[in-house]
């Protein structure tokens, strides 16, 4: 009969229905927030430029554990006694003979042992970098370590400059002429300690660049 149409249902199969797929389908949903390509390539150098700077922080520990150490046993084993006397009196010259040598060399160790004991914690700071707590835990010890050594050196420094060049004010001589000797090795040991100084100023500023 015209007019009369007959529909015939084609069922499509898995295969069929699969080549008409979208070519951009959207993506199936996730539990969980995934970080993008971005946000890792971002994380990643930031991960390796602090491990890096906690790598240097390690190096100039070490630096300032000599420096500190040297600077110690140099003031510590200072002494120097002349090859004239009198009948009453030996003409010598020794660290401990002046308190501020006496602390700069107290300072000095306080200080070498203090760096050595907080390697292990910028160790964790290589492993770790992203962690702060350590991090902020040596800016502040280190800042500490930084007076102290500081106060040490610039105490041992003012009697080096007496000692070279004397006071006429005060009328106080200069020994240097007679205890060359003492008066280099001393000298040696100031600088060594503000050598350490520095050493101590840039971990604190490498501290500040890592938190």
């Amino acid at each position: 009969m015209e007019g009369d149409s007959t529909a015939v249902n084609i069922n499509e199969t898995p295969k069929e229905r699969k080549g008409k797929a979208p070519l951009l389908a959207p993506p199936p949903p996730s539990s969980g927030v995934k970080p993008t390509l971005v946000q890792k390539a971002l994380k990643g150098p930031k991960g390796g430029y602090k491990r890096g700077l906690a790598v240097f922080d390690v190096v100039l520990r070490l630096a300032g554990i000599a420096a500190a150490l040297g600077a110690a046993i140099a003031m510590g084993s200072t002494d120097q006694t002349l090859p004239f006397f009198t009948q009453f009196f030996q003409f010598k010259a020794e660290f401990d003979d002046l308190p501020a040598f006496t602390f700069f060399v107290v300072a000095n160790s306080i200080t070498a042992a203090y760096l050595a004991l907080s390697i292990p914690i910028s160790i964790v700071c290589i492993v770790r970098p992203h962690l702060v707590a350590p991090r902020a835990l040596l800016m502040f010890l280190d800042t500490v370590a930084v007076a102290l050594t500081t106060a040490a050196a610039g105490g041992a420094a003012s009697i080096v400059y007496l000692a070279h060049n004397g006071n006429s004010d005060a009328n106080w001589p200069a020994i240097c002429q007679q205890f060359n000797d003492f008066c280099q090795e001393v000298s040696g040991a100031v600088v060594a300690s503000f050598i350490t100084v520095v050493v101590l100023m840039s971990l604190v500023v490498l501290s500040a660049f890592s938190l």
